[in-house]
């Protein structure tokens, strides 16, 4: 794999992790629109990785806050304390998608990158973000959501294993769907990415390292780098725009991708291959 492939994945992945539009399906379309090769699951992880990096980064205030109250409990457990309450909620949230992810493991997961389903997916999950965002109340914060409610995240997460999906955009569209705030929502999608993609890039590391294969651990080193910096520069903008905007740019691109993809999946319109 050329420097410049892994530049251009990177740069795809770091503009679409956090919008609802779904980096995954967008990684996939790359090499069916373009005349490179399919970069594989593993370079789809190691990209998601570096996205993760940068959500550390941006939200490390409220992960050392996380942090410093899960030791303050310690000390005094009837105390009620904001990190510890997130911190269960996004345990809660992250282990229906790892059960679910082992499960789709087990079976295979290269019979998900569908064209048809892609195409399926950006356009059926985007047209759901824009009602759900039109029509939800916009009241509540992280601190107001329950145990169930982190649950119903974590279990629209699980559908993000489906390429095209979006897994900020769905698990956005069922926190609308509680009434969370844009931002807030916005906020709690992004959080809830690094334990899920941490799980996924452990197990990806151990086979490459288990492979060998030198050229492909220095492709996913070279990956994760490029989409730090692009997906930090992603992130800045995303919570700024949402301080004033909704989320119905991103659902009318969802809608008119995934029309174009369907029309070329099933031979109406066919898309020309970029060089």
């Amino acid at each position: 794999m050329t420097e410049l492939q892994i530049i251009y994945l990177a740069l795809i992945q770091g503009i679409t992790e956090f919008l609802p539009v779904s980096s995954s399906g967008h990684l996939i379309l790359f090499s069916k629109l373009t005349s490179f090769s399919d970069q594989g699951v593993l370079m789809d992880v190691a990209l998601h990785i570096g996205s993760i990096a940068a959500v550390i980064i941006y939200f490390f205030p409220t992960l050392w806050r996380m942090l410093v109250d899960l030791w303050r409990v310690r000390f005094l457990p009837k105390m009620h304390y904001d990190g510890v309450k997130l911190f269960y909620l996004l345990c809660i949230a992250t282990i229906p998608a790892l059960l679910f992810g082992s499960l789709l493991k087990y079976y295979g997961m290269e019979w998900l990158r569908n064209y048809k389903l892609i195409g399926w997916n950006v356009l059926l999950y985007g047209i759901l973000l824009g009602l759900v965002d039109h029509w939800s109340l916009t009241a509540r914060k992280i601190n107001n959501l329950e145990k169930r409610d982190a649950l119903y995240i974590g279990l629209a997460q699980c559908l993000a294993l489906l390429p095209g999906t979006s897994r900020s955009g769905v698990t956005i569209t069922m926190a609308r769907f509680l009434g969370m705030e844009r931002r807030e929502a916005a906020k709690f999608s992004m959080l809830l990415a690094i334990p899920t993609i941490l799980a996924a890039g452990v197990l990806a590391a151990y086979e490459l390292w288990q492979g060998g294969n030198l050229g492909q651990i220095s492709d996913a080193l070279y990956g994760i780098g490029y989409s730090f910096l692009f997906s930090v520069a992603a992130i800045f903008i995303m919570m700024q725009w949402l301080k004033k905007w909704s989320f119905w740019p991103f659902v009318i691109y969802r809608i008119l991708l995934g029309t174009v993809l369907l029309l070329d999946a099933y031979g109406i319109y066919d898309i020309a291959i970029l060089n």
